[in-house]
């Protein structure tokens, strides 16, 4: 499935990841790459694997797509999940790498049926 703006396609192996992780709980977190015009799966997290196992997975001068999934506790004494969708694009990647992944965001979103909170980050 291609955008229109972005050219960009998105394999079918990053949504079922997305329903795994989701509906089963099988990961902690995805990663996405665009390689070939294309996103796919970077990386895969098992399901006791750490916020600080994640960070540590990104890549330090290149950009990134990313779901994972965060259990809190809430005020009172709850135990819940959220899924968070987050862009990765660390200060030391190259611009024209910003862009593509800034102008590819919504064509993923919608191939995993993303429908909750999104967070943005240039790792600083």
């Amino acid at each position: 499935m291609a955008n229109a703006a972005s050219g960009m396609a998105v394999h079918d192996d990053c949504k079922l990841r997305f329903q795994e992780l989701k509906a089963k709980r099988n990961y902690r977190f995805v990663t996405f790459k665009i390689e070939d015009q294309q996103v796919t799966i970077d990386k895969i997290g098992g399901p006791n694997e750490t916020y600080d196992d994640f960070t540590n997975s990104l890549p330090v001068n290149e950009c990134r797509y990313a779901v994972f999934d965060f259990d809190f506790t809430t005020d009172e004494n709850v135990q819940k999940s959220k899924i968070f969708f987050i862009t990765w694009c660390p200060d030391t990647s190259k611009v024209r790498m910003k862009m593509v992944y800034a102008s590819s965001k919504d064509p993923i979103q919608a191939r995993i049926r993303w429908y909750t909170g999104r967070v943005a980050s240039n790792g600083s």
